[in-house]
């Protein structure tokens, strides 16, 4: 069975940190590239940083570029999305995706963690 659950979630004020972790299970970790992407109340799911199957290709949105940082360990089959300098813009459910580095109608999402930036 294909799990992906996110932690670490939770209320930060503004210029805060947050780290956020997704551990998977049920499927080839290492054949994945691993994503996070978040939804805003009323907007579009939207792409946050993507991580190759082997980590060696990173990719940020230019709206979290120099303050959020996504790395993957796979021998524990986990992807963490370290946030600094957060914004209350950057308030949204943040979810973990998988993608099959070479099938890409093999992909699972988590069920999501809320992150909240409010003074």
């Amino acid at each position: 069975q294909v799990q992906l659950v996110e932690s670490g979630g939770g209320l930060v004020q503004p210029g805060g940190s947050l780290r956020l972790s997704c551990a998977a299970s049920g499927f080839t970790f290492s054949n994945y590239a691993m994503s996070w992407y978040r939804q805003a109340p009323g907007k579009e799911r939207e792409l946050v940083a993507t991580a190759t199957s082997t980590g060696d290709r990173i990719n940020y949105a230019d709206s979290v570029k120099g303050r959020f940082t996504i790395s993957r360990d796979n021998a524990k089959n986990t992807v963490d999305l370290q946030m600094n300098s957060l914004r209350p813009e950057d308030t949204a459910v943040y979810y973990c995706y998988a993608r099959h580095r070479i099938v890409a109608q093999y992909n699972y999402w988590g069920q999501g963690t809320q992150v909240t930036v409010s003074s």
